[in-house]
């Protein structure tokens, strides 16, 4: 389904991002590969293109001139645009008095803003090719508040609230649009900061980037709308949103069953650095 077609992913120097141009690649889909750090998203290129064409873009997302450029240099490219892949995120963490405004303003910008305005650069081209697919990478925290990433969680549910609309906009089309939205995944992006995470984040099971990754791999196919990863924790935040004083009501243990788990993490990576 995606030989030959082009994929462009944010974000893709580690991580989900990583995982998702590895499985693509696999694939056989043409790569367009975006992240800010040249050095790392030039080493994922340099192992794809073994396998396949790949374009490296090293640019912020919070540029706007940029993704109008990515845009461009990926059609200039390859010729079309089948698959975009809205991965890139940044999550300043703690509460909203102890986050600086700039902070704020990058979330924004790059978890909401970037994504949304990479769709619209990039769904006409995806129409001319004849149909693809749009994949938001979200989060549990877009699907239920999360004290402690308050900015975070806003972006997530903007992200997730813009896909479903969008859905229902092109659900006659053939392109695909879906939102991935996991707990925990053992990436640098969680456990590189593992004692600024609040603990409840850690009372979710964890799930790899390769599992993310395969998720949106299946939203590319059209094979759902959504995917929340692990399921149970999907349920679990559908619970929590609709009912505020259930939340509220199982936060202690929930906290107590997460610093229980941090703490396991924290010595697996202890011994691993040992």
């Amino acid at each position: 389904m995606f030989q030959d077609k082009t994929v462009i992913v944010t974000g893709a120097s580690a991580g989900v991002g990583a995982a998702c141009a590895r499985t693509f690649a696999s694939l056989g889909a043409n790569l367009v590969l975006v992240a800010r750090g040249r050095e790392a998203l030039h080493a994922i290129a340099d192992e794809l293109q073994v396998q396949t064409e790949v374009l490296a873009v090293a640019m912020d997302v919070a540029d706007v001139v940029a993704c109008q450029s990515l845009i461009s240099k990926a059609v200039a490219r390859f010729g079309r645009i089948d698959v975009l892949v809205n991965n890139a995120g940044v999550h300043h963490r703690g509460a909203v008095e102890n986050v600086q405004p700039m902070e704020v303003a990058a979330m924004v910008d790059v978890n909401l803003r970037a994504p949304l305005q990479l769709t619209v650069e990039a769904l006409s081209h995806i129409r001319a090719a004849g149909g693809g697919a749009i994949v938001m990478v979200g989060s549990l925290a877009g699907r239920a508040p999360l004290q402690g990433a308050a900015t975070y969680a806003a972006t997530k549910a903007g992200l997730r609230a813009f896909t479903y609309a969008l859905a229902d906009e092109l659900v006659d089309s053939d392109v695909n649009v879906g939102v991935v939205s996991p707990g925990p995944i053992d990436t640098g992006f969680i456990m590189d900061e593992i004692d600024r995470v609040e603990d409840i984040v850690f009372s979710q099971p964890m799930s790899s980037g390769q599992e993310v990754a395969d998720a949106v791999v299946r939203i590319a196919r059209g094979e759902a709308l959504e995917i929340s990863m692990p399921w149970i924790s999907g349920k679990l935040t559908t619970v929590g949103y609709l009912f505020p004083r259930f939340r509220r009501w199982t936060r202690p243990m929930l906290y107590k069953k997460g610093r229980q788990n941090k703490e396991k993490y924290r010595r697996v990576e202890q011994n691993v650095a040992d």
